[in-house]
């Protein structure tokens, strides 16, 4: 996956246009990283920005939306392509206003991108 369809819900991923994702568990593949704090899908960078709670010491993260793999409405879970480790490495997001810097996005874009590439490449 190039960096312009980490912006992009996959198909099959459970989600549907118009799916509020606020308040929604989010899995990695390995654990719980947070909840979804809000949803961004009105931006050609469609991301969840996730709040990870004590497990990062308070931090959010900017979640791409080609990075959800599930949606699950009744279980109110999201689940990403990424490992805890993962996710706690990801560039740090700090403000609203990153998510409207482009040299930031492309950052966050880029990491997720070569995640999956490296788990396509090993799967």
């Amino acid at each position: 996956m190039g960096t312009d369809g980490i912006w992009s819900y996959r198909p099959g991923s459970g989600h549907r246009e118009g799916l509020d994702l606020t308040g929604f568990r989010v899995e990695a593949t390995d654990g719980i990283i947070g909840h979804v704090d809000r949803q961004a899908d009105d931006t050609p960078q469609r991301h969840l920005i996730v709040d990870t709670g004590a497990w990062v010491f308070g931090r959010s993260l900017v979640i791409p939306a080609g990075t959800v793999t599930g949606v699950d409405e009744r279980e109110r879970t999201v689940t990403v392509a990424c490992t805890r480790a993962d996710a706690k490495e990801a560039p740090r997001f700090e403000t609203d206003r990153e998510t409207r810097d482009p040299r930031y996005l492309a950052a966050v874009g880029a990491y997720h991108a070569r995640l999956s590439h490296a788990s396509q490449a090993s799967g």
